[in-house]
């Protein structure tokens, strides 16, 4: 496996990287929930649920045409 050769313009511009950095704080949210119970009027699941739709966002970015995301 190797990277492709624009990969620091990939990772700097893409939105499939962006959705995927917001599903992760979405996920570390999920986590840390149990710890402010009662602190955030947040049901449990909203964050995981939150999660599953970036990541859905995020793939669906990674196969649309971004022209910031240039072959330069």
């Amino acid at each position: 496996m190797t990277l492709i050769w624009n990969w620091q313009s990939v990772v700097k511009r893409a939105w499939s990287m962006r959705f995927m950095l917001l599903a992760v704080v979405f996920s570390g949210l999920e986590v840390a929930l149990p710890l402010l119970e009662g602190v955030l009027p947040i049901s449990e699941g909203v964050f995981a649920v939150l999660c599953g739709v970036t990541v859905i966002i995020a793939m669906l970015a990674r196969i649309i045409y971004q022209p910031s995301v240039r072959e330069s």
